[in-house]
């Protein structure tokens, strides 16, 4: 039996409005990865100095990580409805590359800054958000593309 064909799966895909309802709760996830990710990287480059950048961090982390947890879920489901087309797909490879090197760095960098990113220098912080922002804007732009792309 394969993943496609167990029964919630099968239902998943047949379903015009269960379908739409997980991949629209995809897209909203992204929204949160990315309008999380993208605002805080570009505080860590130095924008907005006045604004305290523990707290955005703090906010901002927060909202990019829930975000990863819910489009990991979403995405999963989504996945399991076309599981070897997705494997095959080159642009969905390229996607998963920068999802585990965008969330792998972050989670480095909170193991060995601290929660807010306070004990990152200057470097360091612009270090943290180079990698993420071409981590996140790759991934979202790989995640277009696989409609687009076959194995």
């Amino acid at each position: 039996m394969t993943l496609q064909s167990l029964a919630p799966i099968t239902a998943l895909r047949f379903s015009r409005w269960a379908y739409a309802m997980v991949n629209a709760g995809h897209v909203l996830a992204i929204a949160l990865v990315v309008g999380g990710a993208i605002p805080l990287s570009l505080r860590l480059f130095g924008l907005w100095p006045s604004v305290p950048r523990a707290a955005l961090v703090r906010v901002l982390s927060l909202t990019a990580g829930i975000g990863l947890g819910l489009a990991l879920m979403s995405g999963s489901l989504l996945f399991a409805t076309r599981a070897p087309e997705y494997v095959a797909n080159p642009a969905f490879q390229i996607k998963m590359a920068l999802i585990l090197t965008g969330a792998s760095s972050a989670v480095l960098a909170h193991v060995r800054h601290g929660w807010a990113l306070d004990g990152a220098s200057h470097r360091a912080a612009r270090g943290i958000a180079v990698v993420s922002v071409i981590c996140w804007i790759g991934a979202l732009v790989s995640g277009r593309l696989i409609a687009f792309m076959n194995g």
